[in-house]
């Protein structure tokens, strides 16, 4: 594991944007949605969860359901669904070398949520992870869609992308600014296509454990923090500001 790491880039990884670094931990987010109806929903736990690298280049994460609280009287708060990761790093090269990382993602979830706080049904997210680093700026992107594996006309089609431009600014802060987008084929919203800036800032590695002649000290702690801001006329929420916490070992 500690080679499969030392082979990759040391990035702080964006808020939204998936990198495509592998890492082993535990991540948290806490995420509170307000809707153009300036109701309020929160998300406690975010899809997120434990990171493990079970084999060289790959990353395997089960996330436990969130937790979901709704300001709107009628709504009935609940557990969401469960979902999973699986990633293999197609290429990477540290930052003495190439400054590099490519993944490739395929994700999922499982419809157990309660009271309408889940989907109705299970959904695959493919997803193309790549990342260059230039000096202390870090450009990262992704492209990939969501598909429903029954009722696809309820739910319809997705196509996503995402994009963040990092700045190193010290040695544990790290600027960034991201772009998110969500193209919607079939459903409800069939045609529409949503997108949010989100400036934020992530402390990367606070070490929490000295490293030691037999190589261990890798646990770390990394906080983040940003706003996803609505761009586009149509969207499904207005605007939501983003903590993140992150255990590293």
């Amino acid at each position: 594991m500690e080679a499969t790491q030392a082979s990759q880039p040391r990035w702080a990884t964006p808020l939204i944007t998936q990198t495509g670094r592998i890492e082993q931990g535990w991540r948290t987010d806490f995420v509170r949605q307000r809707g153009t109806d300036d109701a309020d929903v929160w998300s406690y736990g975010g899809g997120k969860g434990v990171q493990l690298i079970p084999l060289p280049r790959v990353e395997a994460r089960f996330s436990p359901p969130p937790y979901l609280t709704h300001s709107a009287p009628l709504v009935a708060d609940g557990f969401g669904d469960v979902s999973f990761l699986l990633k293999y790093r197609i290429y990477g090269s540290n930052e003495e070398h190439h400054n590099a990382a490519v993944a490739a993602v395929l994700g999922g979830t499982v419809p157990t949520g309660k009271n309408g706080n889940g989907l109705c049904c299970a959904v695959l997210s493919p997803v193309l992870a790549a990342g260059k680093g230039l000096g202390r700026v870090v450009v990262s992107g992704t492209v990939g869609g969501a598909l429903p594996l029954s009722g696809t006309a309820k739910l319809g089609r997705q196509v996503q992308s995402n994009g963040a431009l990092q700045y190193h600014a010290t040695k544990l802060v790290w600027v960034e600014a991201e772009v998110n987008a969500v193209s919607y084929l079939g459903g409800k919203n069939d045609g529409s296509t949503q997108a949010f800036a989100t400036p934020g800032v992530v402390f990367s590695r606070l070490r929490l454990s000295r490293k030691g002649a037999s190589g261990g000290g890798r646990l770390a702690l990394t906080l983040g923090l940003g706003e996803q801001i609505a761009l586009t006329h149509f969207k499904t929420y207005d605007h939501a500001p983003v903590f993140s916490a992150r255990l590293r070992f």
